[in-house]
């Protein structure tokens, strides 16, 4: 929630104090919890915490796991056919998805709260895309102006294919997707190509109140100094990495260039959440023995794991509609003034802006000869200087404070 945190933290400079409505995560599940975060939250900030329905005990119990699946389902492994079921059911039972059961608690909170102080728009942001109908169901009651920040795609993401809708759950969930596009007063997306994806939801949409407010980085997050290793080549990844992302075309070039390298001494770093397919994928690279992982850490010491590292090393899925997906990520490699290598669709809107700020190089999962060639030279970079750090890079209209300023200008209309 990087993205909502961020807004809320800096829009009382802008002469907007937010009330923030969320649910209390004694009775929410999450995949991974950052506590450290809530130090963030100005102490002028109102958050009312509600109560919610959830099914993902109910998943604990039918598949045996611990934990709950992430998005994208990067932890759920192999799937048994428990886990195959919850799928279906989370497509069918669940729409748009599993957080709805928390919409009656927001929309009762958010109801008492316009009734102690007037507001003067409402803001959600997804996903959860299940929020976006209780700031529909607050339009239609209350006719205030209304945001809808849309952080990814809805019937577009990447892996909406493998929760095996039924035709009916398809046209309710796209019903939703379409009455949120056409009924909110201005509509925030993070790229240019996920405008294009809800442009052509419908044709009653005006293309003039989609607004795209990429996704940044907090000045205040960068602290630390770069310490790059003079023993070894670090290449590090932070985040969540599926097979979905088909970087195995990355590794086999990284062995490669070790092997043209005898003497140098590598390490592939890995800080979040890797698949079991992924893991393989390495194994059979042939960089297990070079290869760190490390777990989910606070959001700071990623930050410090950014600052150490040689170059980082990050991936966009190999998926459909994949042109416009910008993360947060990006933007704060960017801050930790390393170069890039990113693994994705070139000439995407990533690869637009890599180029645009020189902080890196975007390759198609198929430009195996070209990651070779581009590890090559910096390899030969790093011989002659450890420090591959980029000198000053054009950067900052993504920060955090600047963009939080664009959404102050649409809250104030």
């Amino acid at each position: 929630m990087q993205r909502c945190l961020k807004f809320v933290k800096h829009l009382p400079e802008f002469g907007v104090t937010p009330t923030v409505i969320t649910v209390d995560e004694k009775q929410a599940s999450y995949p991974v919890l950052d506590q450290t975060l809530l130090a963030e939250v100005p102490a002028v900030i109102k958050v009312i915490r509600t109560s919610t329905r959830e099914p993902f005990e109910f998943y604990k119990k039918i598949t045996g796991k611990k934990d709950i699946p992430f998005g994208g389902f990067a932890n759920t492994g192999g799937e048994s056919w428990k886990q195959k079921l919850f799928k279906f059911l989370r497509g069918n039972l669940f729409i748009p998805d599993p957080r709805v059961g928390w919409n009656r608690f927001a929309f009762a909170a958010a109801q008492k709260a316009l009734a102690a102080q007037p507001v003067k728009a409402i803001v959600t942001s997804s996903p959860p895309h299940s929020t976006q109908l209780v700031g529909l169901k607050l339009k239609k009651k209350y006719g205030l102006r209304w945001i809808a920040d849309m952080r990814d795609p809805w019937t577009d993401i990447y892996y909406y294919q493998d929760l095996n809708h039924t035709g009916l759950a398809q046209k309710l969930d796209a019903k939703y997707e379409r009455e949120v596009l056409e009924q909110a007063d201005a509509v925030v997306v993070v790229s240019e190509d996920m405008k294009r994806l809800f442009l052509n939801k419908s044709t009653n949409i005006n293309p003039k109140k989609i607004h795209v407010i990429p996704n940044g980085y907090d000045e205040a997050d960068f602290v630390h100094p770069s310490t790059p290793s003079s023993e070894e080549f670090i290449i590090t990844y932070t985040g969540t990495l599926t097979e979905a992302y088909n970087v195995i075309g990355f590794f086999q070039a990284v062995c490669e260039v070790m092997t043209k390298n005898p003497l140098m001494r590598y390490k592939l770093r890995f800080v979040g959440k890797v698949s079991a397919e992924v893991r393989r994928q390495i194994e059979e690279a042939g960089l297990p023995l070079i290869t760190e992982y490390i777990d989910y850490v606070p959001h700071d010491e990623s930050i410090k794991y950014l600052m150490a590292s040689t170059v980082l090393f990050m991936a966009i899925p190999d998926v459909e509609n994949n042109r416009g997906i910008l993360t947060g990520k990006l933007f704060e490699y960017m801050a930790a003034n390393k170069p890039i290598i990113c693994i994705g669709p070139v000439h995407g809107d990533a690869d637009k802006i890599l180029d645009e700020c020189g902080a890196g190089r975007v390759f198609h999962y198929s430009g195996y000869d070209l990651m070779v060639d581009y590890l090559l030279q910096m390899t030969k970079n790093w011989k002659i200087n450890h420090n591959l750090d980029l000198p000053i890079i054009n950067y900052t209209q993504y920060s955090r404070r600047s963009l939080t300023e664009q959404l102050a200008k649409l809250i104030n209309g």
